[in-house]
């Protein structure tokens, strides 16, 4: 923790927005003595992506230990704990900016961010969703993004269903890509 607070202090010059997980991701009180620390530095703490469920994220919030909400849609026990998670996000007035980038992850959170702006916060304020295209040749469904936004998808469900032809290559063990690393 102390060691968090005094690297950040020497990249004040930066105007960073966020630290991103700067210790344990269970830590509840750790979170809350690093952001109480560098708030006067405006940086904020950001953290989420490895928090298991929404327990961890009320101690957190509570506790005032970030300022920036990152859900992880594949982290937490599905999509309820996630809406659980982003409710509670709201009602401490702490923006969702979910954790995304990963394998079929952008495919996972893109509902998420929508529903959080169409049903929960009615606001793009300080909300930034993670987006990587590589890999999306894979995904019959790919998430897309136009202009920095995400476009909403056309497909019901996550729509992070791989396609056949990627199954069939990199299946562990018995895909093409493996059986042709013996």
């Amino acid at each position: 923790v102390n060691e968090a607070i005094e690297w950040m202090k020497q990249l004040t010059d930066f105007k960073l927005l966020w630290i991103e997980e700067p210790t344990h991701p269970h830590d509840a009180l750790g979170h809350a003595t690093i952001s109480k620390a560098l708030a006067p530095y405006g940086i904020g703490v950001a953290t989420g992506e490895q928090c298991p469920n929404r327990i961890i994220f009320k101690q957190l919030l509570q506790s005032k230990g970030f300022q920036f909400c990152q859900i992880d849609s594949c982290r937490v026990g599905g999509v309820n704990e996630n809406l659980a998670t982003i409710l509670m996000a709201h009602k401490f007035g702490i923006p969702v900016c979910p954790h995304a980038g990963g394998v079929g992850l952008c495919e996972y959170v893109q509902h998420l961010s929508m529903w959080d702006f169409v049903a929960v916060s009615g606001s793009m304020e300080n909300r930034m969703t993670e987006y990587v295209h590589h890999l999306n040749e894979h995904f019959e469904n790919a998430a897309s993004a136009k202009a920095g936004r995400y476009l909403a998808p056309k497909q019901p469900g996550y729509c992070c269903h791989l396609k056949e032809e990627s199954r069939k290559v990199y299946e562990f063990p018995n895909g093409t890509y493996w059986s042709q690393k013996q």
